[in-house]
């Protein structure tokens, strides 16, 4: 029997200054059937103070991974979900960035839509009443380019990969997590592409649900270097080139 009901992995890189600990203690104290795994990117501050004092008040509940170099947070996420799924911590997983942009709270409640049909839920941020979603105009802009090409890509219509917060069941972490990702940033991508590519399109997209979430604050600006928007291209490109290799060899 595993000890937790969900584990979350957070990547973490520099975050001594904006890591909301006062909502993570609250969250911890209030939910002791999810753990945490925190992974420290080789941070330059003082962050791995911070992991280490969470880890030493919620000893049972909290992990800290810390990584020997930077591995950017596809790297990061991969690492705390192999430590974790090792030791069989939990029935089911998610990931979720640092700056809580979406909540631990609704972060957990995706969780709920997991059945014995839903394997892999991932958060929307689609504005509709009820919600409330705050991003700048700009990066909306581009994650909608950025969206278009990546359903060309994987052939199926998906709204946004790009949220940050994944919920699956722990038997796909293997599938997700095995393999190193091609990009260090559109990691989410190459999840989808590996549940259609393991599964076929029709059985994995009956296994995924793409849940709208009722808020999705910007916490600031990206960690994302403007360098990389020019890498980003390129990633695109060998994800789509690896992603028909794949699809090919399964007709």
């Amino acid at each position: 029997m595993t000890p937790f009901a969900l584990t979350i992995v957070i990547p973490c890189y520099n975050e001594y200054e904006r890591l909301p600990a006062s909502k993570f203690r609250s969250f911890l104290t209030k939910n002791p059937e999810v753990s945490i795994c925190f992974v420290n990117d080789a941070s330059t501050d003082k962050t791995q103070e911070v992991l280490a004092a969470f880890k030493n008040q919620f000893n049972k509940q909290v992990e800290v991974v810390s990584n020997t170099k930077n591995l950017g947070k596809a790297g990061s996420v991969r690492a705390g979900m192999l430590f974790c799924s090792e030791k069989n911590q939990a029935e089911s997983y998610a990931f979720l960035d640092a700056d809580l942009a979406t909540s631990l709270e609704e972060c957990t409640q995706l969780k709920t839509h997991l059945n014995d049909a839903i394997s892999f839920v991932f958060a929307s941020r689609i504005l509709k009443i009820g919600s409330t979603i705050e991003r700048k105009f700009s990066r909306f802009l581009f994650g909608r380019i950025i969206a278009t090409f990546i359903s060309q890509i994987l052939d199926v219509k998906v709204y946004d990969t790009q949220c940050g917060c994944k919920v699956f069941k722990s038997s796909l972490t293997e599938i997700l997590f095995k393999e190193e990702f091609i990009s260090k940033w559109l990691f989410d991508v190459e999840l989808f592409s590996r549940l259609l590519c393991h599964f076929g399109k029709e059985v994995a997209l009956s296994k995924m649900e793409e849940i709208p979430i009722k808020k999705w604050i910007d916490q600031g600006d990206s960690k994302v270097k403007l360098s990389y928007f020019f890498r980003l291209w390129y990633d695109l490109y060998l994800i789509r080139k690896t992603h028909k290799t794949c699809i090919n060899a399964l007709r």
